[in-house]
């Protein structure tokens, strides 16, 4: 773990990150709650293939790690120590991974341990579910037309 906080005043304007043009609400961040911040982060960069973004303690107590799935412009976040993202672990349900083979994606989650159904279509969408280790449900969804 490190700690990567930068100062405000210390932040380029030029990061590199697309502007926000106004009117817009970006969803870049969704709260993973878990037992186990360790186990979690290993699940998801492991085994789902997620990257590291961040994994720092900026105070004593708290820990917080980003990470986001390929491709994606959302990342999710495994924290402690933090009463804003207090929820009971496991109880985050049906977040969708859209891909665009469902069948290799699935594969590729099946050779990197992770337990997942049987493709299933529902009427023309196709659906993959699994969870993690404290329960949370994702699928992975493949809408053809895309």
């Amino acid at each position: 773990m490190t700690d990567t906080s930068t100062p405000a005043n210390e932040i380029s304007k030029d990061s590199g990150d697309p502007p926000v043009p106004p009117g817009t609400l970006l969803l870049e961040l969704v709260p993973v709650p878990v037992t186990d911040v360790e186990r979690a982060k290993a699940f998801y960069q492991d085994q789902l293939g997620f990257r590291l973004d961040v994994d720092v303690n900026p105070k004593p107590g708290i820990r917080i790690v980003q990470l986001t799935p390929p491709g994606s412009a959302c990342s999710i976040t495994l924290a402690e120590g933090l009463p804003t993202l207090d929820m009971p672990p496991g109880t985050l349900r049906g977040l969708h991974l859209v891909v665009a083979d469902i069948e290799a994606s699935r594969a590729e989650l099946v050779e990197r341990g992770v337990e997942i159904s049987e493709v299933e279509d529902l009427g023309g969408v196709f659906y993959a579910y699994f969870a993690d280790p404290d329960g949370n449900t994702w699928c992975l969804q493949h809408m053809p037309w895309r």
